[in-house]
């Protein structure tokens, strides 16, 4: 398979799975033709993907590289070097398509069939033993694009060379955590996933535990996503779910414990009555509209199959875990718990890890994939065998009463050991560069404060990690901003800033700012101002280049700082954006400043008022980005700036690409002296837009205010015509605009709601 690479793609069927994949190679920027009974059929699965919610693609016009077909005209697979079964789990419909299929093939052509649990070796049966050396299951999970986890399930006769390259391809264009799974029912994620599943709806079927007490036990207090059980199970669609749990039932012997995948009563119940979840409206969850159009949402009572006003939980060993920072911490002292909380995980997260122990030689190559796969596709913070040393080995065989230890732990404790693993969870694949890796042995962070640390990535390069709840930007990580470009001159060549949370940062520190307001301490929230535009123009000035590496959210101050890097390498799922205009706010650490110049930039001698325009609204409207790509468009990112689609890759890239950029003999710029301004002409444009707006009823009175500041600062201020200023003299002007909003009512009142709710008040 040397030299094998994708440069058009097939997919065969445009089902939910088959058109979000093809939509998914679009992102990656692969051409596709997506077949189904018809190309009508095929169309309307692309006319699906585009009213899905959220977006299967990246930026809009993605699907023009996504060309429909029908399954009559299959000989247009001949140019397709990765072809993707995807159609109905059916072994007979997948064997006949597949001998349909072979003489229109590409002779270096790979072949995937994308089923759930079918034997890829029975898909297979009956091609030629060139075409089976080229197949292999590769099993997407839905949505293709948000989740990680890509099963790869070779069979015997595939070649082992072709399984590394489609995993090389899948890590590195997909974004793809990939894992090798033994071609065995359910392979990992589901065999598992299942499993647990089903333990927790035998749970609330016994009338011992509510729904809503499940959902608030397997959620974040257990290291697993805020959707938890049963809310996951609605938004996966309960059908799927029976349709894979019959499956291993059937296929899994008594001795396999196929018995443990019987469908319980109650989801066969809720089958009959078509309680399938979302797509049909109610699940275990409902969700109603009251005569005034507010919305609640009811739970499920299973024992009258009735809906009812969700309950209040009381569990106040979960209340008390959540402030435990550690998720194997919050685990074991919730499962040893003598309480109902424990009394649950042991009785259902218990067999679950017994189980895994038990058929990890089965279904996997290593544990280290079975942790990644459930990480991956499940959402779990630990993996199964990460919790069972997270918890102890002796303590979940006696707490759950284990006479016959799976043979792997047998072995591990037989040896002495009290882990079953010898360290953490290692990288998965070459040339990641991970964050907790290289502090592994303590002696790489060269500087730390609560908000920040300075990390040595080796190579003279340095990383400055910001480690605060959402990794809000306070005075301690601007501390840290700065302090590494003056450590880094003369110490190191070059600076990443990056991390490995879930987001890169949520923005400046609002109660801190709040509260200094409330008080009208408008000196210290000048100095707080004065302290981040330092911070941003350190970065945007220094002598050595800075390169940020985001993903996930980057907003207002986070996104500034990407806004004034030399260079950046951002995680394909980043959501970049000036939202400080939803907290009744301007973008004042040098945003709406850097904003400005690119826009003026980006005209190159045209008129730079419609440029201008746009980046009004974008920061006007708080509009973030929905992807890097998106960023790029609304102007967070630039041509130079780089996408990285598999997020463990970014620190990697981003070191990577700041390397290069001190070979290439890298000189700092200066703050810019003529800038261009249009002075009142712009002003009076930008404010009949804020005007029209407000007279429509499309903004409040609060918005118009801060869109008016807005607008006099991209202006230039109280010019008279069109002139050149400096950036200080820009940043001055963001500082009074900031200053003189920190003072009014509705935005204090923005800021507090924000910080209770989550979410935007306009008032």
């Amino acid at each position: 398979m040397g030299g094998w690479a994708v440069r058009r793609a097939a997919v065969l069927g445009a089902g939910t799975m088959g058109a979000q994949i093809a939509a998914h190679l679009a992102n990656a920027g692969v051409p596709v033709q997506l077949f189904d009974l018809s190309a009508e059929a095929a169309r309307a699965g692309l006319n699906r993907l585009r009213t899905e919610k959220p977006d299967r693609c990246f930026v809009p016009g993605t699907l023009a590289l996504v060309r429909p077909a029908g399954f009559d005209d299959l000989g247009g697979v001949a140019g397709a070097d990765w072809v993707i079964e995807a159609i109905v789990e059916s072994l007979d419909a997948k064997q006949d398509l597949l001998a349909r299929l072979e003489p229109h093939l590409a002779a270096d052509a790979v072949i995937s069939s994308n089923t759930s649990g079918l034997s890829l070796a029975s898909i297979a049966a009956g091609r030629s033993p060139a075409f089976r050396r080229r197949f292999l299951g590769a099993h997407f999970f839905n949505p293709p694009r948000y989740l990680r986890l890509l099963e790869i399930i070779p069979t015997p006769d595939t070649d082992q060379a072709v399984t590394a390259a489609v995993s090389a391809f899948a890590d590195r264009r997909l974004g793809k955590g990939v894992v090798t799974a033994r071609d065995r029912p359910g392979f990992i994620g589901n065999r598992l996933g299942v499993f647990g599943a089903l333990r927790l709806i035998d749970a609330v079927a016994s009338g011992e535990f509510t729904i809503e007490e499940i959902d608030a036990i397997t959620g974040p207090a257990i290291g697993r996503p805020s959707s938890a059980t049963f809310r996951t199970l609605d938004i996966a669609g309960l059908d799927i779910f029976a349709r894979v749990a019959a499956d291993l039932s059937a296929r899994l012997s008594s001795e396999e414990g196929g018995e443990a995948y019987a469908v319980p009563t109650l989801v066969g119940d809720m089958l009959d009555r078509q309680l399938l979840g979302e797509k049909t409206g109610q699940g275990f969850y409902r969700r109603v509209k009251d005569a005034n159009g507010a919305t609640s949402i009811l739970a499920l009572d299973v024992t009258t199959m009735t809906y009812r006003e969700r309950q209040a939980v009381n569990l106040p060993s979960v209340e008390a875990a959540r402030s435990l920072p550690d998720a194997g911490e919050r685990l074991k002292t919730l499962f040893l718990g003598d309480d109902r909380v424990g009394a649950l995980l042991r009785r259902t997260l218990g067999p679950t890890l017994v189980y895994a122990a038990r058929v990890a030689p089965e279904i996997a190559l290593s544990i280290d994939d079975i942790d990644r796969a459930m990480r991956w596709g499940f959402g779990w913070e630990l993996g199964p065998f990460e919790t069972w040393d997270a918890i102890g080995v002796d303590r979940i065989l006696e707490a759950c009463a284990v006479a016959d230890p799976p043979p792997l732990v047998a072995k591990a404790r037989a040896g002495g050991a009290v882990r079953l693993r010898d360290a953490p969870l290692p990288p998965a694949g070459p040339g990641l560069l991970l964050l907790g890796t290289v502090k592994a042995d303590g002696s790489a962070v060269v500087r730390a404060n609560a908000g920040a640390s300075l990390v040595d990535l080796g190579d003279d390069v340095l990383a400055v990690e910001f480690h605060s709840k959402m990794n809000a930007l306070g005075g301690d990580a601007l501390e840290m901003l700065q302090a590494a470009v003056e450590r880094a001159t003369g110490d190191f060549t070059a600076i990443v800033v990056g991390n490995e949370a879930e987001h890169f940062s949520a923005g400046a520190n609002l109660m801190l700012l709040l509260l200094e307001a409330q008080e009208g301490n408008w000196d210290e929230i000048d100095l707080m101002v004065r302290a981040f535009q330092r911070a941003t123009m350190a970065l945007k000035t220094s002598p050595v280049p800075v390169v940020a590496a985001p993903a996930g959210l980057a907003l207002g101050g986070g996104c500034e700082i990407c806004l004034h890097a030399d260079r950046v390498r951002a995680a394909a799922e980043t959501y970049m954006g000036l939202v400080e205009a939803g907290v009744g706010l301007v973008p004042a650490g040098g945003g709406t400043k850097e904003m400005l110049v690119r826009a003026v930039d980006l005209a190159a001698g045209r008129d730079p008022l419609p440029f201008v325009q746009s980046a009004f609204e974008h920061m006007g409207l708080a509009r973030v980005s929905t992807s890097a790509a998106d960023a790029r468009r609304l102007g967070y990112l630039r041509d130079v700036d780089g996408d990285v689609m598999n997020r463990e890759r970014v620190m990697a890239e981003a070191k990577a690409t700041a390397l290069a950029r001190a070979r290439e003999g890298y000189r700092a710029p200066q703050p810019r002296t003529s800038v261009p301004v249009g002075g009142a002409d712009t002003l009076a444009r930008l404010s009949l837009g804020v005007h029209l707006m407000h007279r429509a009823g499309h903004i409040s009175d609060h918005d118009a205010l801060v869109g008016r500041k807005l607008a006099w600062i991209l202006a230039g201020g109280n010019l008279a015509h069109a002139t050149t200023v400096s950036e200080p003299y820009l940043l001055d002007l963001e500082r009074e605009a900031f200053l003189s909003l920190c003072g009014e009512r509705k935005t204090l009142e923005r800021i507090a709601h924000t910080l209770k709710t989550g979410k935007t008040l306009r008032n």
